[in-house]
């Protein structure tokens, strides 16, 4: 009998979309956008009144702030799913947020695009249409110094359509060593077989000779491929040829080499971390016939896959009809090409973040770490001890596995659990993350730029200022 006056008291859609507040919302949003809501509303009153969950009582305050329930929805319905992060884990290539962040003058140069008609795929010289490849191959091929570039949109379909095109039907020499899996459950035997290439193994998964690549061919070989490994490293009892043994065996027999250097580092700059990093430049120097490479890791631009080398295989690439299931948008061209043009100033190493993030040295880390801490205490000190302490940033993305950055980090210490602190930061706007070691939080930020620190504090403090925490216990 209670539930049913209850339920009698529930109120209808139409008494809903006649108070004033609710007038405002059909005014901003849409008259069903808000009668869907109001209907949802109603529906969830109704369950927990059938459930016994609520009594007259509370139903009339529920009813009450009807407006700010649809409001609350309403907001939640229509905010935006992808949002800025700031990344304060120390990983500069983080794969999960987004790898390398485009430099503001790239973006600024993607957005005109965005917002404007564009000569994608026509030759303002000739009145005709042209080849989307125009507005970057010229840039990479002076650059690498190779005959032609092509690009997909990322390396595995780069990687995918090089198998498709050059070695369906017939073998790839792969050895056991590069058997790669990255993120996502991504194989390189998986992609093989999908290209309909057939993988012969060679070697063993410690060591591997060229004498094996040479035992290994046959009638039926089509292509040598190797592939770095990225993201691990095999070390100890090993053995792999080297890339120049590799290219003069294709040149001996003819049968094509193609490398998957994976990160994007066109040359090398001398930076420890990246001593060990395969470079673009090097392979076509040393007669690979194909490159590939990612855009969004070592380069520095958006995500793409990048194909470099002999022009006659890059055009049968172009000719695949898969090429155009894989090719970039307008302002993915956009980006790249305005990422070259910093390669070939010479500028690169300074403009671009990652690279800026690559060269920050610990004693300006500590700098920044030490007024951030100073302005926490101020802030929030009751709840927090702070220090700097050690550290080391991650260059991640598959790239430079194993080797580490010299870094100084901010370490938090609050009375609740860190994974309780982690978790607001992560619902914060914007969404902050962090690191968690030894109960402690650690805030790298190297991986922080300069302008986002400010929120970053805000997010701070209000995380930590959580009424559910207690005072941090001094020592």
């Amino acid at each position: 009998m209670i539930k049913q006056q209850v339920l009698q008291q529930l109120p209808s859609i139409d008494s809903i979309l006649q108070r004033q507040g609710v007038r405002s919302l059909v005014e901003e949003y849409s008259r069903e956008l808000v009668i869907e809501h109001a209907r949802q509303w109603v529906e969830e009153l109704r369950t927990q009144a059938l459930g016994g969950e609520m009594d007259a009582g509370q139903l009339a305050q529920r009813s009450a702030g009807v407006e700010d329930d649809l409001a609350r929805s309403l907001r939640l319905r229509l905010r935006p799913s992808l949002r800025r992060v700031i990344n304060a884990s120390g990983v500069i290539l983080h794969t999960n947020v987004g790898r390398a962040p485009i430099a503001p003058f790239v973006a600024e140069w993607m957005g005109k695009l965005a917002g404007s008609y564009s000569n994608l795929e026509y030759n303002l010289e000739t009145g005709r249409r042209g080849q989307r490849d125009q507005h970057f191959e010229a840039r990479l091929t002076r650059l690498l110094g190779c005959q032609a570039a092509s690009v997909t949109n990322n390396n595995a379909a780069a990687l995918f359509l090089i198998l498709n095109t050059l070695a369906r039907g017939k073998q790839v020499l792969v050895s056991r060593g590069e058997l790669i899996e990255i993120g996502g459950s991504f194989r390189l035997p998986s992609i093989m077989e999908a290209s309909g290439a057939l993988l012969r193994e060679v070697g063993t998964t410690n060591k591997t000779r060229i004498s094996d690549y040479r035992q290994a061919m046959g009638e039926e070989t089509a292509l040598i491929m190797r592939v770095h490994p990225s993201n691990y490293k095999v070390v100890g009892f090993t053995q792999a040829p080297e890339l120049q043994e590799l290219a003069e065996l294709s040149k001996e027999s003819g049968i094509p080499l193609a490398e998957d250097i994976g990160s994007g580092y066109l040359f090398p700059t001398g930076h420890p971390a990246l001593e060990q990093e395969p470079t673009a430049q090097m392979a076509i120097d040393l007669g690979v016939d194909l490159v590939c490479f990612s855009g969004d890791k070592l380069l520095g631009g958006p995500q793409a896959g990048i194909v470099a080398g002999r022009q006659d295989l890059v055009n049968r690439l172009r000719k695949n009809p898969l090429m155009r299931a894989c090719r970039i948008d307008k302002t993915t061209y956009a980006a790249l090409e305005r990422v070259l043009i910093e390669y070939e100033t010479g500028r690169w190493q300074e403009t671009l973040p990652i690279y800026q993030m690559l060269s920050l040295t610990a004693g300006e880390l500590e700098r920044r770490a030490q007024e951030l801490g100073e302005r926490l205490a101020e802030k929030a000190g009751q709840y927090v001890r702070w220090k700097v302490v050690d550290g080391e940033s991650l260059v991640g993305g598959g790239s430079a596995p194993g080797q580490r950055l010299p870094s100084r980090l901010l370490s938090l210490q609050t009375s609740s659990s860190p994974s309780a602190v982690e978790e607001r930061l992560r619902r914060h706007q914007p969404p902050v993350l962090v690191r968690i070691e030894r109960d402690r939080l650690l805030i790298d930020l190297r991986t922080v730029f300069p302008q986002e620190q400010d929120d970053l504090m805000r997010a701070l403090q209000w995380a930590l200022q959580d009424r559910s925490l207690d005072p941090v216990k001094r020592a």
